[in-house]
């Protein structure tokens, strides 16, 4: 084993939990600074939409125009203002996010280099990897749709599994028991790893989007709804918020649409829905060579088959017209629950043929 590397992981993810931790803060900083979320040129055009069925709009555009002149710059309007504070804390918690989770990877890969194998062989390595994951996950997410406001929701979990892998999961590096020592525990623990991180991301979209959906339900039928267009993927824009009193100081009011929400949802679960079902299957695989059965009810293969069930139905009640909303996200905020119980209380708690993984 090579300690220098050793100790070079260990150092990678010191800096990447202090990372995540002033992510977060700064995410924090950010939705509590703001009166509304920041409206996407989509999103706004939806909300007039709504509003025009029952109240009024206003979409106010700004920026360059097609041929890369705005407006501001032949002296018809004023230049847009100076991002505020709580937008700049917003992107510097972005960029804090890249430098955590790149000191997240190299603590994997030294970690790995250290002992010679791939870094899954206990629950801290596990749980590192899935903070990883997790987090390169969610900066796909926030480049694709700019929902900036959800990365509090998303970094509070990482930096609890974080905090928790580097305390109470933390072990040397070191060889793995023979038992783990099989080609089929590489391909399963890694594709466990990888959609369950994704799942996490899935899961969080979805409750927030109950939270969301429960604040417009409050909002007055005439509620007028002000909308402008966001600066980019960054979502740097101005606030979208609704008229009714007290809505724009609402924490809900600052969350994504629904629309967001609820296609971060279904999209991060389609992608990670077939790579767990393959874990679930090279589980079994795995388990037919080191055991000789490949299914035996452990309380592991028990809660992972529920889990499989529970985002099975998910998808399945997301594409029925009947079930899509508020009924379909209820399931995946199940399904993310059993995750995590899965994770902290099937590994660390319940006594099982997979105990060896993490803490005995």
């Amino acid at each position: 084993m090579n300690e220098t590397l050793a100790q070079i992981s260990d150092l990678a993810f010191e800096a990447a939990l202090a990372g995540y931790v002033v992510a977060l803060v700064c995410y924090a900083v950010e939705l509590a600074s703001r009166r509304g979320v920041d409206a996407t040129p989509t999103e706004a055009a939806s909300a007039a939409l709504r509003a025009g069925r029952g109240g009024t709009s206003t979409i106010t555009r700004t920026g360059e125009g097609r041929d890369g002149t705005g407006a501001e710059a032949i002296g018809l309007i004023p230049a847009a203002p100076v991002a505020s504070w709580g937008v700049r804390f917003g992107r510097a918690a972005v960029v804090v996010t890249v430098v955590a989770v790149v000191a997240n990877v190299l603590s994997i890969i030294t970690r790995g280099m250290s002992v010679g194998r791939l870094p899954l062989g206990n629950m801290y390595e596990f749980t590192s990897v899935i903070c990883a994951a997790a987090t390169i996950c969610w900066l796909i997410v926030l480049a694709k749709t700019g929902a900036r406001t959800m990365g509090v929701f998303v970094m509070l979990p990482v930096v609890i599994l974080a905090c928790v892998a580097g305390t109470v999961l933390y072990v040397p590096a070191a060889p793995v028991v023979p038992a783990l020592n099989s080609y089929w525990k590489w391909i399963h623990v890694t594709t466990v790893a990888l959609s369950s991180s994704v799942l996490m991301v899935s899961g969080a979209a979805s409750v927030l989007y109950l939270l969301r959906g429960r604040y417009e339900r409050r909002l007055p039928a005439g509620a007028v709804v002000t909308a402008s267009t966001g600066a980019g993927p960054a979502g740097s824009g101005s606030p979208q918020s609704a008229g009714a009193p007290g809505a724009a100081g609402s924490l809900s009011a600052r969350l994504p649409s629904l629309p967001t929400l609820d296609r971060i949802a279904y999209r991060t679960a389609i992608v990670a829905f077939p790579v767990y079902t393959f874990a679930v299957m090279a589980g079994a695989l795995w388990a037919e060579v080191a055991w000789g059965r490949y299914w035996g009810w452990d309380p592991k293969e028990t809660c992972a088959f529920v889990t499989w069930v529970i985002y099975a139905s998910y998808l399945h009640a997301r594409s029925t017209a009947g079930w899509r909303g508020r009924p379909a996200a209820w399931i995946s905020v199940v399904g993310f629950a059993s995750i995590l119980f899965n994770l902290f209380v099937i590994n660390m708690v319940v006594s099982g043929l997979h105990s060896y993984a993490g803490l005995n």
